[in-house]
């Protein structure tokens, strides 16, 4: 996707943090935008952020949890700015650090609402709206870092994250051949209000956890951690969703201070493969099963 002119956008979690950051370097191509959070106060403020360019974003109250009011923020941003070709699932929260044997239920069960069940909400309610009006899109699910390396303590949150990389590559190829692209993305460390809005829209019945706040020297319980103070700005994420949607690109990745982590996953990877002589029945069963997969490209061009 080239040009981004009169083209509408639906962001969820697109009142601050990486969903404010995409709205305004689609808004700033020349996009409209819906930017749809459950907090009203965040929205409000998001809104007075856009001065002269408000003409051209809706703000749009959703639980992404509901799949009723998928359907009734989906009609308002039709109604308000037309149909919607590029979908950001963005909205999601953080848990406090802990080892998975002390998880509550409610811990699952609130994270994996939001951070796989708002993506999976919002894939089944947009998507075929955007094929419906046959005009093609993209689509940005955002994951994290989390999807790509695992690490002791975001048990819950990575299962999410592993969800959303797997729904996302699935869906890239599904939409292949309907002109919508499908991306990705992957973030590292950034400027948002993630560790204070989680809280903040946990529900009452999803209250109980096992889990507290890891104490930081200096900091309040629950206060956001040092990483915050020198993490990327949202903007600039935005700038690089924007880039990755203009390539299509299947990852969107921001942080390059983790390519050695990702490189030693992508060599475990490789080593853990047999190197046992494989029968021509099956290998021809493999190369049929290679051109169904989103990287038949990559594999033809001969990249490792």
């Amino acid at each position: 996707m080239e040009d981004f002119g009169g083209k509408v956008a639906f962001i969820t979690g697109g009142a601050s943090g990486i969903g404010l950051g995409i709205a305004k370097a689609l808004v700033g191509a020349g996009a409209k935008v819906a930017i749809a959070d459950i907090r009203t106060e965040a929205l409000d403020r998001a809104m007075a952020s856009f001065a002269a360019d408000r003409s051209r974003v809706a703000p749009i109250r959703l639980d992404v949890t509901s799949r009723g009011e998928w359907v009734r923020a989906a009609d308002e941003a039709e109604r308000a700015l037309g149909p919607v070709q590029i979908l950001c699932n963005n909205a999601g929260i953080a848990l406090p650090r802990g080892p998975l044997y002390k998880a509550t239920y409610n811990d699952w069960d609130f994270c994996l609402g939001i951070n796989l069940g708002g993506v999976v909400n919002g894939v089944m309610t947009i998507v075929p709206r955007i094929l419906a009006h046959g005009r093609g899109g993209h689509v940005v699910n955002t994951s994290s870092m989390g999807a790509l390396m695992a690490g002791a303590g975001e048990g819950i949150y990575t299962t999410a994250k592993y969800g959303v990389a797997g729904l996302t590559e699935e869906l890239r190829s599904d939409l292949r051949p309907h002109n919508i692209g499908v991306s990705l993305l992957c973030p590292g460390p950034t400027k948002t209000e993630l560790f204070v809005s989680s809280g903040a829209v946990r529900p009452s019945d999803k209250s109980k956890t096992g889990y507290t706040h890891p104490i930081v020297p200096g900091l309040p319980p629950g206060a956001p951690p040092p990483m915050v103070d020198f993490a990327m700005r949202a903007e600039e994420v935005g700038e690089k969703v924007l880039r990755g949607i203009r390539r299509n690109d299947l990852f969107i990745l921001t942080h390059p201070e983790f390519r050695h982590v990702l490189k030693a996953r992508c060599d475990a990877l490789l080593a853990a493969i047999p190197n046992d002589p494989v029968p021509e029945a099956r290998r021809k069963f493999a190369d049929e099963v290679v051109k169904d997969v989103i990287y038949a490209e990559q594999i033809a061009k001969g990249a490792p």
